[in-house]
């Protein structure tokens, strides 16, 4: 074993946690839960250096 599969479980805890606030809050919380989970998603990985922004400039040839 060569590494604990972190994604998994995060992944697994996230789908609970939405499963949850989906079932007792309704569709408003469940969407504020996921819109809110995404963008925490990719705030660690910019600060993981694993995500590039990409440039929105059109490239000229």
């Amino acid at each position: 074993m060569s590494q604990f599969p972190v994604w998994s479980v995060v992944g697994l805890t996230f789908g609970t946690i939405l499963g949850i606030v989906g079932a007792f809050g309704g569709l408003n919380a469940f969407l504020i839960v996921l819109v809110l989970g995404a963008v925490g998603f990719f705030i660690g990985l910019i600060f993981e250096g694993g995500f590039e922004m990409p440039t929105l400039r059109a490239r000229r040839q």
